[in-house]
């Protein structure tokens, strides 16, 4: 397959190399000899001009009709359609999803622009009732200015298409520092973007070491919000660096996202969807299924269909179409997951399938990880309260749905869950008590549909939402307005 040559980062409104000349080369998860890309190896010069650029770019798009952006951005959307399947091999020898999820995360790109699109066409504020005779009051929201993005690897298409189409549509200029794993993707987007007609400085993206650039983004002046999806840690560095600026910041990071089978649950519908959500994309999701907690009397029985189901699973490289479970994306990625594989080998569960990485010259250039379950995990063992973002499922026994419900709660992350029972009573008792912001009945706990709000409760959120209408709550802020009639009335 070809290699992508560096263009440089997207500046306003055009390619420019890294200020250093550096370069850095982006290799295929599923087969490391192969280089998929080169991209630009920036630094926080290059984050200032990118930020400038869209600091001078913000009052004529602020200032141009809302539905003129909206046309930009449906156009976008008819275009990323036309290369889906560009994007999607792109996507998956990029960071090795498989290749029919890949398409699934595309066809959500082309789905985010065309729904934000409409938002400019929607209202933006309300009439109030004022106690003034003959005084008019209402409210507008206008956006923030520039706004700092930064983005993960693992959904390099939907996530920075969620947070910057929001942000543009509603006024605001982008600066979008993807992961350094997943940098090629973020460039495509910008591409599709340059055929769309964006205007130079409104949406500009910088590749290059993170620490550096997201540091550089967060403290620049001109920055007045920063949206970031990533790990705890650095959610931790960046709400520090925002709120000694006094800017907006929103951050969605971990999740240890449990199912709970009932006694009475279709155990083969939930067996199917648990191992869905824990092994699709080799369970780098943060919202996937690292914990089934099952009613004893269920568990012998939902176990043994959970294993043959394990031990069935697709292990193959990313654009295979047969691919069910690709590679992990680094091997730091890999270590971490296998060392988190030790602990439970080692006695804080029962290996039942798994537990390794798989044999032979398929696997032998990437970094793969078998399906892995383990069974009769305690509820506070590592491996049941961390999140290790591989293919690992921890089976964990409890007595009662009320005990069920107090294991789930019992980690420090709440961002999904979902309850597999055909009794009506126990899932709205589920829904009360579950302390989550995504809460499925008898669905996966990975994913959720773009028109809805996105976001957990705990330390997985910072108590804001995105996609659906609740993007409009962090990309913009609200104006009062009162007029009064002249001399009174």
């Amino acid at each position: 397959m070809s290699t992508l040559e560096a263009k440089g980062n997207w500046i306003g409104g055009a390619w420019r190399p890294s200020s250093s000349g550096e370069v850095r080369e982006v290799r295929n998860p599923s087969n490391v000899d192969e280089v998929v890309g080169v991209v630009a190896w920036s630094t926080p010069a290059d984050v200032a001009a990118a930020v400038e650029s869209a600091e001078k770019a913000f009052r004529s798009w602020k200032n141009m009709p809302a539905p003129s952006r909206a046309r930009i951005l449906s156009k976008a959307a008819d275009i990323l359609a036309g290369r889906l399947e560009e994007v999607a091999r792109l996507l998956s020898r990029e960071q090795g999803k498989p290749i029919g999820e890949a398409r699934g995360e595309v066809q959500r790109g082309v789905d985010l622009l065309h729904y934000y699109a409409g938002e400019g066409w929607r209202s933006l504020g309300h009439v109030i009732p004022s106690a003034a005779p003959g005084a008019l009051m209402f409210t507008v929201r206008e956006p923030l200015g520039v706004v700092g993005v930064i983005t993960p690897w693992n959904f390099p298409v939907a996530i920075p298409l969620w947070k910057s189409c929001p942000a543009l549509i509603f006024g605001n200029t982008v600066v979008l520092k993807p992961a350094a794993d997943a940098p090629l993707t973020a460039l495509a987007i910008a591409s599709v973007f340059e055929e769309a007609g964006m205007p130079p400085g409104a949406f500009n993206v910088v590749t290059g070491p993170g620490s550096q650039l997201g540091d550089a983004l967060i403290q620049h002046e001109a920055v007045k919000a920063v949206t970031f999806t990533g790990s705890n840690a650095v959610g931790a560095h960046i709400a520090r660096q925002a709120a000694a600026r006094g800017i907006k910041y929103q951050l969605e990071m971990g999740g240890k996202n449990a199912a709970i089978v009932l006694a009475d649950a279709d155990l083969d519908h939930a067996a199917d969807v648990v191992i869905s959500g824990a092994m699709r994309f080799a369970g780098q999701k943060c919202t996937a299924t690292s914990r089934a907690i099952v009613e004893r009397g269920v568990l012998d029985a939902f176990t043994e269909k959970v294993v043959e189901r394990a031990r069935r699973i697709a292990v193959r490289p990313a654009t295979d179409e047969e691919a069910y479970l690709g590679p992990v994306v680094n091997e730091a990625q890999r270590q971490k997951v296998l060392e988190y594989i030790e602990l439970g080998k080692a006695g804080e569960g029962k290996l039942a399938a798994g537990g390794g990485i798989p044999e032979g010259d398929l696997y032998a250039r990437g970094f793969f990880v078998e399906p892995t379950v383990f069974v009769d995990v305690r509820p506070d063992a590592r491996i049941a309260q961390e999140e290790i973002f591989g293919p690992v499922l921890s089976l964990i026994p409890a007595d009662s749905p009320e005990q069920a419900i107090e294991i789930a709660n019992g980690v420090k992350y709440g961002l999904s869950a979902s309850l597999f029972t055909n009794d009506l009573t126990r899932a709205m008792q589920y829904i009360r008590d579950i302390e989550v912001g995504m809460v499925r009945v008898n669905a996966e706990t990975a994913g959720v549909e773009f028109q809805a709000p996105f976001g957990g409760y705990k330390a997985s959120s910072s108590y804001s939402r995105e996609q659906g209408r609740a993007a409009i709550e962090f990309f913009t802020q609200v104006k009062t307005v009162t007029i009064a009639p002249a001399g009174g009335c």
